[in-house]
């Protein structure tokens, strides 16, 4: 395959369920993308590395996806850095987004809530402000579209914790709460989410075809501005760009 490389890149973790979930949107992203090679990479604890994956693709065109549900530190500092090292252009991040409203409606479905119960959006949580203000703008969206008290909480750095706004929220309401796991996939947070007190617990977003299409669609966000030229990196995060050289000038075509 000569077409571009799309890069799949997520966090990372040393549980094997962690990375066969990762693995597995990556592949299911493919199917939906003919003449676009997918290739899953991963931050830290898992390989291949992001910089490992970029030499691996050799001359062809590569375009960063990152599988992260917000901004932040590893996107900002982590991936930034290789794809700066590389020019490789950044895509931004999954979420928050409208789109993932449909996984996380059908994953609380499959888990067994019932219409009407109040949710708890679950997420790993952070010690950056634009990753805990994501997840809350995700739950303003996951309640518009329930028409349920959405209230968003973190397994680990953020406040509140997921035990104090499942207790909050039946507190509230007066019946039991549902727990809609914010993240990709599963393993020490999501364990963490399961001995909860919540009554239900949705399964992580995982390879559910709405991710995988927006996968796809941060991927194209980019790309297609770049059709014919030179990929490279922006200066600042927030998307791709490509340069085009004309006689002895470049010129920056941006978003």
């Amino acid at each position: 395959m000569s077409g571009p490389v799309l890069l799949a890149v997520a966090h990372g973790s040393r549980d094997p369920r962690a990375q066969q979930a990762i693995r597995s949107l990556a592949g299911r992203a493919g199917t939906l993308a003919p003449g676009v090679e997918v290739r899953a990479a991963f931050v830290q604890h898992a390989a291949p590395s992001l910089a490992e994956a970029i030499a691996a693709a050799g001359q062809r065109r590569v375009v960063i996806v990152p599988l992260l549900l917000s901004a932040g530190y590893h996107l900002s500092h982590d991936i930034a850095g290789t794809a700066a090292r590389t020019a490789a252009p950044v895509a931004d991040p999954l979420g928050p987004d409208p789109r993932l409203v449909p996984a996380l409606a059908d994953r609380l479905a499959t888990a067994g809530a019932p219409t009407g119960a109040p949710v708890v959006l679950a997420a790993a949580g952070s010690t950056d402000q634009r990753a805990l203000a994501g997840a809350r703008s995700q739950a303003a969206a996951l309640a518009a579209s329930l028409r349920v008290p959405v209230l968003a909480a973190f397994a680990s750095a953020g406040r509140p914790a997921v035990d104090d706004a499942i207790a909050a929220l039946a507190a509230r309401t007066g019946g039991p709460v549902a727990v809609a796991s914010y993240l990709l996939a599963p393993g020490v947070f999501h364990d963490r989410l399961r001995a909860s007190a919540a009554a239900w617990v949705s399964a992580p977003l995982g390879d559910h075809p709405a991710v995988a299409g927006l996968v796809l669609d941060r991927f194209r966000a980019v790309a297609g501005r770049c059709q014919g030229r030179r990929l490279k990196l922006r200066s600042t995060l927030g998307g791709g760009g490509c340069t085009e050289t004309l006689g002895n000038h470049t010129l920056w075509r941006g978003s």
